[in-house]
C-alpha cells in the first residue's frame, strides 16, 4: 500500500479483470498477511473471488497506550481497551485521512466506483472500517466488523445523532462476535450494533457459539455470502 502503509497482501480475483474491492483491516499487532494467512488457515484457501479483488493493508508502526507505549501495528491509538475510554482523535482522523486517500487515489481512479467497495475488519480494523464508512465514504456498498466495537462516546454516534433522520443513507452493516470473547465482550459488540441500528444504520449482528476473541470458520463463510449479495458480479 502506498503512502504510510505497510506491505500490502492482495488477493486477486480468479476472473480476468475485477469489478469491486473489499478492504480488510487487521487486528491490532497483527499484519495484512498474518490476517489473510489466519483467514487461509480457516478456510483451506484464499479469502478470494471470482470478481472482486481483496487487499489486506498493513497498519503503520506507532506508540500503544495499552502496551505501555511500546510500538505496535494498530491503526489509532486507545487510552485503554473499555467501551468508556474516549476515542483518540488525533490518530483515529489521520488514518481516517491515509485511508480515504488511499481508496480515491487508487481504487477510484483506478476504475472501480465507490459503491463498488466494501470495507471491514477485525476487532480494532472493524472499528476503523465503521469510522470510513459511516464518516468519512458513506456512499461505499457496506461495512463489516468481525468481534468489534465502538467507544460509548464515539464519534460516530455523536454525527449520526446531529443528522437529519430522512437524510441519514449508510452503508449496510455486518457483524459477528464470539459469545466468550473476554477481550471485548460479546456485550460491548452488540450494544455497538444496537446503538448504530438505533441511529439509522441497518445491518445483521450474529453470535458465533463458544467463540473467544478470535475468527472463525463459520462467520469467514457467513461474511464471504454477505460480501457475495452485496457486491454481486456485474451483468
Amino acid at each position: 500500500m502506498s503512502g504510510k502503509f505497510l506491505p500490502l497482501r492482495i488477493i486477486n480475483q480468479t476472473n480476468r479483470q475485477h469489478n469491486g474491492t473489499v478492504i480488510f483491516f487487521h487486528g491490532s499487532g497483527d499484519t495484512g498477511e498474518g490476517a489473510s494467512e489466519y483467514i487461509k488457515f480457516l478456510l483451506r484457501k484464499d479469502f478470494q473471488f471470482p470478481h472482486l479483488q481483496v487487499l489486506f493493508p498493513t497498519a503503520p508502526l506507532r506508540p500503544y497506550t495499552p502496551l505501555d507505549g511500546e510500538l505496535s501495528h494498530v491503526w489509532f491509538n486507545r487510552l485503554s481497551l473499555s467501551p468508556d475510554a474516549p476515542e483518540h482523535t488525533e490518530t483515529l482522523e489521520s488514518v481516517g485521512r491515509d485511508v480515504t486517500s488511499f481508496i480515491q487515489h487508487n481504487i477510484i481512479k483506478c476504475g472501480i466506483p465507490e459503491n463498488r467497495i466494501i470495507v471491514g475488519g477485525f476487532s480494532m480494523g472493524g472499528a476503523l472500517a465503521m469510522h470510513v464508512g459511516f464518516r468519512l465514504m458513506p456512499k461505499i456498498a457496506g461495512v463489516f466488523a468481525l468481534s468489534s466495537f465502538l467507544s460509548h462516546s464515539s464519534s460516530i454516534y455523536k454525527m449520526l445523532q446531529d443528522m437529519p433522520r430522512e437524510s441519514i443513507n449508510l452503508p449496510p452493516l455486518f457483524m459477528c462476535h464470539g459469545d466468550r470473547d473476554t477481550l471485548v465482550s460479546h456485550e460491548w459488540g452488540e450494544e455497538t450494533f444496537k446503538m448504530l441500528t438505533q441511529l439509522g444504520v441497518h445491518g445483521e449482528f450474529h453470535t458465533i457459539s463458544n467463540a473467544l476473541h478470535e475468527l472463525k470458520r463459520k462467520e469467514m463463510l457467513q461474511l464471504y455470502e454477505w460480501i457475495t449479495q452485496k457486491l454481486p458480479p456485474s451483468t
